[in-house]
């Protein structure tokens, strides 16, 4: 039956060097030059005559990345050796070792467009080493419930609008408001506050009216619109921020108590070893005793020398 504590002394041996590796400074640079050659490989292939003439180079540093990448994760998996389930709780660690493993899925690597694809996945693991670029990712991801609430209560105003601006205007501006789906088009477009001033001129040649029309879409589409997306947007990003420093909490207590492992592993091996010396001490007493009783017993039960000679 396996030890436990040498397991977990075995693991740590493991995880001590690669999570130092890890930490180093010069391990993130390397990584991080190697996704940024990587990108511009990627580039580099979309020029025909350049791919054509460097095909040969192009697959070997092609070949180059995947290595670099293979060891990186193999480096980082080690370090969390001690603690696997901690690896995979990190939903960057998870991202990197699907795109990473990607490269050696058979189905994968026949599909060029969907190689490519994975390459270019490759990129966004540029957020693991920039700690304000990974918190705007998880601010736009979180961000997404609010913005599709933001949608369709944009879409609402914009339809409303545009039926009141084909009611309106379809008989004098059949161009922009001939229909629902043109005057939807053109009052998106005037949510960007596009081309407002020819809008506004041709409304007031056909009534004066319109300037009301146009001056409340312009009210609620995008400036009460606006302010409501860049308030959810604001607010995820600081709910992205408080995820990333808790997780950065979460990962020093998780690196101490590692750190704390070893040393309370090797101190319970020393108790279990005085102990033994402990015990072997006492068998020696043990047997000591024994023997010296036994060679008591025995001198007392051989006969004198001189009564031997005596009865002669």
């Amino acid at each position: 039956m396996t030890d436990p504590t040498a397991v977990d002394t075995w693991r740590g041996r493991i995880a001590a060097p690669c999570r130092d590796v890890c930490e180093a400074p010069a391990f993130s640079l390397t990584v991080f030059a190697v996704i940024l050659f990587n990108a511009a490989l990627l580039g580099a292939e979309t020029y025909s005559g350049l791919s054509a003439e460097y095909s040969s180079l192009l697959s070997v540093t092609e070949r180059f990345c995947v290595i670099a990448f293979t060891l990186e994760m193999l480096i980082r998996l080690g370090a969390h050796a001690d603690r696997p389930k901690a690896f995979f709780r990190d939903p960057w660690n998870v991202f990197d070792l699907l795109v990473v493993s990607s490269a050696f899925i058979p189905f994968l690597r026949e599909n060029t467009t969907l190689l490519r694809l994975l390459r270019l996945a490759r990129v966004l693991r540029t957020a693991r080493f920039m700690p304000q670029l990974r918190i705007l990712l998880v601010a736009v991801a979180r961000s997404l419930p609010g913005t599709v609430s933001f949608l369709f209560v944009g879409a609402l105003i914009v339809y409303v609008y545009a039926m009141i601006g084909w009611i309106c205007f379809a008989g004098h501006d059949p161009q922009h408001y001939g229909s629902i789906g043109r005057a939807g088009l053109t009052l998106f477009l005037l949510m960007t506050l596009e081309g407002l001033g020819d809008a506004v001129h041709a409304g007031l040649a056909i009534s004066p009216l319109s300037i009301l029309f146009y001056a409340s879409y312009v009210l609620f589409g995008s400036f009460v619109l606006v302010n409501v997306l860049i308030g959810v947007v604001l607010n995820a990003l600081e709910e992205a921020r408080e995820m990333e420093e808790e997780a950065e909490r979460v990962e020093q207590r998780a690196l101490l108590a590692a750190k704390q492992t070893a040393p309370d592993a090797a101190d319970e091996l020393l108790l279990r070893i005085a102990a033994v010396r402990g015990a072997l001490d006492d068998m020696e007493a043990q047997l000591d005793t024994v023997h010296a009783s036994s060679e008591a017993a025995a001198g007392a039960s051989a006969p004198p020398a001189h009564a031997s000679a005596g009865a002669r």
